[in-house]
């Protein structure tokens, strides 16, 4: 995969960002290749396909999709584009490493998808622990209802998905201490010396932002050194405007 990414970033192919060519993101096998154009994309892609068929490899085209990013409310029609022959369905949204991207660029996918984690697990934690005492339940919440997976990269949502599941945060520790449901947000968690909801995002967003500044990687670098980043701006929002808890 390393020739292969290498081969991809040398093309000069792709989005560009400050002068940096960003053509491809990659994990272990699962790869995204980034264009500005569907030529550049079928070039990126014929790419692939050389790679793969030099060393043996298959593409899984099921698992193979393409999405074109919005830019307002414009449409686009889109041209056949193919890999190994076979025709790449389009698709709205994809999950990447477990993150929701949608063509609109909103997070609110990704934030439900959070939210219906959060209750799943709450929802288990509260049947199987009843009966263990305040200080191991605490300690369960903390370690299965805190993680808020991918939550410092959430820049553009609605008011109203943020908040569902910020009142699922504040009702999962209701639920398994066994509270009333009306009771203080703010009280219970200073009860039970756990962080609130704002609270663990803006430590999120720091430990982000703190990290893409600390890497070596020239992709990271480039984003964090933007000032009309959306993730800088959201953290500027997360430290200076306070949110009522309910």
């Amino acid at each position: 995969m390393t020739q292969l990414i290498e081969e991809l970033s040398r093309t000069k192919v792709g989005c560009h960002i400050d002068g940096v060519c960003i053509n491809n993101i990659s994990y272990a096998d699962d790869m995204v290749l980034l264009s500005p154009s569907i030529g550049a994309l079928k070039r990126l892609i014929k790419i692939c396909e050389s790679y793969a068929a030099a060393h043996g490899l298959k593409y899984n085209t099921q698992k193979s999709e393409i999405m074109i990013f919005k830019s307002g409310s414009k449409c686009y029609s889109l041209p056949n584009v193919t890999l190994c022959g076979s025709s790449l369905n389009r698709v709205e949204k994809f999950k990447y490493l477990g993150h929701w991207v949608t063509e609109n660029l909103t997070d609110n996918t990704d934030i439900e998808r959070e939210r219906r984690s959060l209750a799943v697990r709450c929802n288990m934690l509260a049947r199987r622990f009843a009966r263990c005492t305040k200080q191991f339940k605490v300690t369960l919440f903390k370690a299965y209802c805190q993680s808020f997976y991918t939550c410092s990269l959430w820049v553009n949502y609605t008011r109203r998905a943020y908040n569902d599941l910020r009142v699922q945060y504040n009702n999962a520790l209701r639920i398994i201490m066994g509270l009333p449901r009306y009771c203080s947000a703010s009280g219970m968690f200073a009860e039970a010396h756990v962080d609130g909801f704002e609270a663990i995002m803006r430590k999120r967003c720091a430990s982000m932002l703190n990290r893409m500044r600390t890497s070596t990687n020239m992709i990271l670098s480039v984003l964090a050194d933007r000032w009309d980043s959306p993730m800088l701006g959201r953290w500027i929002n997360l430290h200076t405007v306070r949110h009522a808890t309910t």
